[in-house]
């Protein structure tokens, strides 16, 4: 990926804040385990939801059941938002990814995403036709059905450094 455009908000930010490192931003999305999905459904109400996601080749990755209802959701609107960070004010930094949500099928990406799930989060996935399949103790596939895979492209990320001094960093993607 190339280096997003970066703004400091100056609005949400201290006096002597400066932009977050895009750097630092990359390294809490490699190592965050969870995250939280913003959907819309069908009525317009808020669907938000904890879940593991993967961030690979610039673009985090989730994983659910067909009839979930965030499925259900994206299948009507194809964007989304994704939050990670931690509970603290005065310390931290809490990242939110904006963007539009596609549907992962290719079976080599779909195998490094399952590596990932296995070595990050212990999960045992296996990539198939389709998406995942959980894998019990011995390797032998699972009885949960096949859980499909998505892909969020960012069009922007904010950053919000917490304790001071605050920032407030926009990164807008091409």
């Amino acid at each position: 990926m190339t280096e997003p455009r970066t703004e400091l908000d100056h609005r949400f930010s201290s006096e002597d804040a400066v932009a977050r490192p895009w750097r630092e931003v990359v390294g809490l999305l490699e190592t965050s385990e969870l995250f939280w999905l913003s959907t819309v459904r069908r009525d317009g109400r808020p669907h938000v939801t904890p879940l593991p996601a993967i961030w690979l080749d610039d673009a985090l990755h989730f994983c659910t059941g067909p009839e979930e209802q965030k499925t259900k959701n994206i299948e009507l609107n194809p964007y989304c938002v994704l939050t990670t960070g931690n509970n603290a004010y005065r310390s931290g930094l809490d990242v939110v990814v904006e963007g539009r949500v596609t549907r992962v099928t290719d079976r080599p990406m779909l195998g490094r995403l399952a590596e990932l799930w296995r070595s990050k989060l212990d999960w045992p996935f296996e990539a198939v036709e389709g998406g995942f399949r959980e894998t019990g103790a011995g390797g032998e596939p699972g009885d949960r059905g096949i859980a499909i895979v998505f892909a969020v492209s960012p069009s922007k990320i904010l950053a919000f450094g917490k304790g001071e001094p605050f920032s407030q960093t926009r990164y807008l993607f091409p």
